[in-house]
């Protein structure tokens, strides 16, 4: 059961930490940014099943969930390097286009503000790791963490 909570924790910890870098140190979220916080909720569900029994397949099903956000994570880094163009529509940048003054300010009151994906976030200043590489760590760790703990446990 340790382990189990250990994974709970662990995967509680990243969402809450990147909605704390959002709130207290104004790094703003782009939408794949967000894709990268759900997995974690996703193996936080997994660990807490396992908390009270099927350790096994739920601490993998943790792992595979924190591996998903480590992927997520790993898409995002390509697009913030310029390898390939984000697929999503909120990742893009607003576009002024032509038209009307009036026009613009019409479209303006209708779109949510959103950070471009390609814009990296840097929550240390001077190290070149955006909060995306440092979710590829930490979701991958987690992960491995997860199939090890998964592997040590008694057959449920």
């Amino acid at each position: 059961m340790p382990s189990a909570l250990l994974i709970l924790v662990l995967s509680a910890a990243a969402p809450l930490f990147a909605r704390g870098s959002q709130d207290w140190f104004g790094l703003a979220p782009c939408e794949l940014c967000i894709w990268q916080r759900w997995p974690y909720a996703v193996a936080a569900l997994f660990a807490l099943v396992a908390v009270f029994g099927f350790r096994r397949p739920a601490l993998r099903l943790a792992g595979l969930a924190a591996a998903a956000s480590a992927a997520v994570a790993a898409f995002h880094l390509g697009v913030e390097w310029g390898w390939w163009p984000s697929p999503l529509a909120g990742c893009q940048a607003p576009s002024v286009g032509s038209g009307s003054v009036d026009d613009l300010l019409a479209a303006m009151a209708h779109t949510a503000p959103s950070k471009p994906c390609d814009l990296p976030a840097y929550l240390i200043p001077g190290l070149p790791l955006s909060m995306a590489g440092m979710n590829l760590i930490y979701g991958t760790g987690v992960a491995v963490l997860a199939f090890i703990l998964a592997q040590r446990e008694n057959r449920a």
